[in-house]
């Protein structure tokens, strides 16, 4: 919008919609440093009463005014203009001055800078003067400016810039650096603009003014103020529409130090790490590189976040490279630097090597490294020792600890070595620690309860276990969620469900809550105990609790309501699985065709054969198995021994000795035992190895034959392949040959010696 001359009016045009109430006004009311400006002359001493006079007399009047024509053709100097108009009180005083001086002043053209100063005091006039709409009036004031061809000062422009910025004006802001002379541009006044654009969402404009700046032959070249502002605006995710690959942020970072921009110790960290988090190490390598190349000093915390990227990812050689590089530049390894090194090469089991770094750190004449170890890296040390079981080389280095370094072990420490030694089954051994750890006053905590507890569960003393959690509830310290899932899972895994469902209820009680391997434990250890209302019933808390199931409850369930015959309950739950998101996988299939089949509904069960196919999975022994063993219980052994030679032919299922023994045992019930005894040639021709179940059900078969000569072969075969006889053999073979008369040759097998050349 045009601005009139200056009436009264003026402040009470149509103003631009707000975009906002700028903070900080009152950092525009003091001295502004405009480099443009001439040295300050020695204020007049008729400002003051130059000052009283505008104020006093009606504009109209100034015409005639002696004094004041005078001084306008003096000159007056530009820093007496913006000393006076800042005087005059308000934004119309100095609007009604402005107007008159730059059509009455004779010496504009001596000094051009004049009506550049007086404006910019206007605008300071009207920051003060009414703080509720400061973005468009300013908006009005700029425009005025526009029209009226008035060069805007450094600082005028600098102030309605970040004013613009902060009411995300930003085609306001980029339209003054437009009007801005060329020549007054400088990096102060480019950074403002960049800081604008990136906080207000324009990064495309923001990276082009950032494209000029790193021009080789810029005006206005980069400075740490730049730096700071594009990574700030990258850190908290301001450029809007765009997004940089790490590539292009690391080849941008080159171009700063190509001017010799480098980045602070501060920054520097922080995108190493942040690199090496993304994956991109080599990335992170480079950009360290590149700035030392170019330049830049780099310190320790930098070197440290890179060797924690490169310990992530195991890459030891570089990780040395990098210590020897420190070593060469001159820059000292501190503690933490030695504890990255060998916390990562106690993690990947290379307790050797970081005995020897801890070993180094005492310094030499050689290498000159002279770092105190702290406590966290001892107690890295002795827990890497225990990972490894060498949990006595633990508790010697605790005590050489306390010996030469001066450190009183702590929580961690005991909490490291009690973990040690439960993890090599010393229960008694980690007890003593832990009344060690009383004595000398240092306080256990949940995790040392939860390592003892664990210890003893898995060792099978599960009722110490709980008289320990009892003994330290009663001193104050309560378990958590990870307390309860290891004495859950315990109790599961003996079937006492009872017990694990208490414990389970007594969690909620204590308002602990229960984490996703609770729920499973429990759905798994009802499911076995064959409770499926339990196991329902829990399965539904874990959903209310925001714990999808996996693939093993949904199985574990579906299988438990099979073998309740609560098929319509397996069939819900089938398909809350699939809404879930999660498939059926092969054991799924599985158990709904065991299912089927041993309920003689072998339609559904090929159907679900089919599917099970369509979704991507082949048959495996579990499959046919199941199918074999149904068709052989319902008495088609013709539809068995079809999918037997399908198995076994067209497929690359492998045979097992269950398959052959359901088979043999049904030939066998069928009268068919010249069949069976030709599947027990085929075993060992496909090097399937019988067992005692597989001798059996032939003896029976024989037996019912009254086959003896074969029935000697087949106890030479038994006796061959180291197959001892059971109660069912001797049960069977006792009976036949006591009957027959041939006593000796059972004693014979039952001493392991070959019946056929045996005498009686």
């Amino acid at each position: 919008m045009k601005l009139a001359a200056p009436t009264k009016s003026l402040l009470h045009l149509p103003t631009r919609p707000k975009s906002g109430i700028i903070d900080g006004v009152k950092y525009f009311s003091g001295e502004l440093d405009d480099p443009t400006l001439p040295p300050p002359l020695p204020t007049s001493s008729a400002v003051p009463e130059i000052v009283s006079l505008l104020k006093t007399t009606d504009h109209n009047d100034w015409i005639s005014n002696s004094e004041l024509v005078e001084f306008l053709n003096a000159p007056p100097s530009p820093t007496s203009l913006l000393k006076l108009t800042r005087q005059l009180g308000s934004t119309e005083k100095a609007l009604e001055f402005f107007e008159f001086f730059k059509t009455h002043s004779s010496s504009l053209s001596s000094s051009p800078s004049s009506l550049s100063f007086t404006f910019q005091a206007i605008l300071e006039q009207a920051m003060r003067e009414d703080k509720s709409d400061v973005p468009s009036k300013l908006f009005q004031l700029f425009s005025f400016a526009k029209d009226g061809k008035i060069p805007l000062s450094i600082n005028a422009a600098t102030l309605l810039i970040r004013c613009f910025g902060r009411a995300k004006m930003l085609e306001e802001s980029i339209s003054v650096y437009n009007e801005l002379d060329s020549n007054s541009r400088n990096t102060n006044v480019v950074n403002l603009l960049l800081d604008c654009l990136f906080r207000g969402g324009n990064s495309d404009y923001g990276f082009k003014v950032l494209d000029e700046m790193l021009k080789r032959d810029s005006g206005f070249p980069p400075n740490d103020s730049t730096v700071d502002i594009v990574l700030s605006a990258m850190w908290k995710r301001n450029w809007v529409g765009r997004r940089m690959s790490l590539e292009e942020i690391s080849g941008l970072l080159v171009r700063f130090f190509e001017h010799g921009v480098f980045l602070d110790d501060v920054w520097n960290t922080k995108l190493i790490a942040k690199f090496c988090r993304s994956g991109k190490c080599d990335k992170a390598w480079d950009l360290l590189h590149d700035m030392m190349r170019l330049g830049g000093q780099v310190e320790a915390s930098s070197f440290n976040a890179l060797l924690s990227g490169l310990g992530r990812e195991r890459d030891f050689q570089k990780m040395n490279l990098l210590m020897n590089e420190m070593k060469e530049k001159e820059i000292k390894p501190d503690v933490v630097t030695f504890g990255i090194l060998i916390n990562h090469l106690c993690k990947s089991y290379k307790i050797d090597e970081a005995l020897q770094v801890f070993e180094k750190m005492g310094g030499s004449e050689c290498d000159g490294i002279l770092v105190k170890p702290d406590l966290v890296l001892y107690n890295t040390l002795i827990d890497g020792l225990c990972k490894v079981g060498k949990q006595e080389e633990g508790f010697k280095l605790m005590e050489k600890m306390r010996l030469e370094s001066g450190y009183e072990p702590n929580t961690v420490t005991y909490n490291c070595l009690i973990d040690g030694f439960c993890r090599a089954g010393e229960i008694e051994r980690s007890y003593e620690l832990f009344d060690q750890m009383k004595k000398d006053g240092v306080v256990p905590n949940v995790i040392t309860l939860n390592t003892l507890l664990d210890g003893m569960c898995k060792h099978g003393r599960v009722s110490t276990a709980m008289g320990l959690l009892a003994e330290m509830q009663e001193k104050g310290l309560k378990g958590n969620s990870i307390t309860y899932t290891i004495l859950i899972t315990s109790f599961c895994s003996v079937n006492n469900i009872d017990r694990a469902m208490s414990l389970f209820n007594e969690m909620s009680e204590n308002r602990c809550s229960p984490d996703a391997k609770v729920y499973y434990s429990l759905i798994l250890g009802l499911c076995q105990a064959r409770r499926m209302d339990d196991a329902l019933c829990v399965a539904s808390k874990a959903k209310e609790a925001g714990f999808g199931l996996d693939i093993i409850c949904y199985n574990a369930l579906i299988g438990g309501l099979c073998r309740k015959n609560k098929i319509d309950e397996a069939h819900k739950t089938l398909k809350d699985m699939e809404e879930a998101g999660i498939k059926p996988d092969r054991h799924t299939y599985n158990t709904l065709i065991s299912y089927f089949s041993e309920k003689g509904q072998f339609e559904t069960a090929h159907r679900v054969l089919k599917r099970m196919i369509d979704d991507g999975y082949l048959p495996n022994v579990v499959t046919y198995g199941a199918l074999i063993h149904a068709y052989c219980l319902a008495g088609n052994l013709d539809e068995a021994m079809k999918i037997f030679q399908n198995m076994s032919s067209a497929t690359n299922v492998p045979l097992n000795t269950v398959i052959y023994n359901i088979l043999i045992d049904t030939l066998c019930k069928s009268d068919k035992v010249e069949d069976a005894i030709s599947l027990l040639g085929d075993m060992k021709d496909k090097g399937v190895r019988p067992n005692t179940t597989t001798y059996n059900a032939l003896f029976k078969g024989l037996q019912e034959r009254n086959w003896v000569e074969k029935a000697f072969e087949i106890m030479d075969q038994m006796t061959e392949n180291t197959c001892n006889p059971d109660y069912i053999t001797m049960e069977v073979l006792t009976q036949w040959l006591s009957d027959i008369g041939e006593t000796e040759k059972l004693r014979s097998f039952v001493e392991g010696y070959e019946v056929s050349t045996s005498t009686a």
